[in-house]
């Protein structure tokens, strides 16, 4: 069983190098490693270029993120797919043999885990805890999703339900996971371990401007989808993250 690790960049020299360490070290053999890149403006393809760990890249300009990342879903040639962003890393090198074994159950269609943002400058510094659950139907409608950078999918649930909808530039991963959860109802295991480590900034939570953007396509998103979402429903979302920064993890 191939897995395959996506990894979508733009000007990420300072910290690409540990995300490409973090898959090449991974114990679990069988893996690709597939860069997207936006057409840098800095280092970032020479250090991908000279990476002997990394399967395939492409630099190029794209429409954002998660256009970035289906171009990668088109190259991959895995029976499972995951995504790694440049400014994440795995928590330790069991991850994806940790995945393998999930998938050894072939009714299984999807598989994620935890994660946890840490400092962009000491990444042993634990500044929240997104601590996941099982799915159960219902959830998305509350805000819940699974911690992306966790989620492993096989190869044939893109195929048959579709990959980004770039219509949500900022919560495409909201849309997808839901549309793959809760509406297609893909069975998925949820696995409670620290499978990433984050560093702080994401596109989508990156100012206030920016968190109130994100939580308004995601209620567009459910719309979309006809889940009944009430007006609370982006209060909610936001509260939902509170527990994040009071949990305390603990690494296994």
């Amino acid at each position: 069983m191939k897995v395959t690790i996506i990894t979508v960049c733009y000007n990420s020299a300072e910290t690409i190098s540990d995300t490409i360490s973090s898959i090449a070290s991974q114990q679990y053999r069988n893996k690709e490693h597939i860069i997207v890149d936006g057409e840098s403006k800095d280092k970032t393809v020479d250090i991908i270029k000279y990476a002997p760990s990394v399967t395939r890249y492409i630099s190029e300009p794209d429409k954002g993120i998660y256009d970035a990342m289906n171009k990668g879903i088109k190259l991959a040639t895995g029976d499972i797919i995951g995504l790694l962003n440049a400014d994440d890393f795995y928590a330790d090198d069991t991850v994806l043999t940790q995945v393998a074994e999930t998938f050894g159950d072939p009714t299984v269609q999807a598989c994620y885990a935890d994660l946890v943002y840490v400092d962009k400058n000491d990444t042993s510094r634990v500044l929240r805890y997104w601590k996941s659950r099982p799915f159960r139907a219902g959830l998305f409608k509350h805000g819940w999703m699974p911690a992306h950078p966790t989620f492993f999918v096989r190869r044939e649930a893109y195929e048959q339900w579709g990959n980004f909808n770039l219509d949500f530039p900022r919560q495409a991963d909201f849309e997808l996971t839901m549309r793959f959860l809760e509406i297609h109802r893909i069975k998925s295991v949820y696995i409670p371990r620290i499978w990433v480590k984050m560093r702080i900034g994401g596109a989508s939570n990156n100012s206030i401007k920016g968190i109130i953007k994100g939580n308004l396509e995601a209620y567009r998103a459910c719309k979309l989808h006809n889940l009944a979402v009430g007006p609370f429903f982006i209060v909610r979302k936001v509260l939902s993250r509170i527990p994040q920064f009071f949990s305390k993890p603990e690494f296994k």
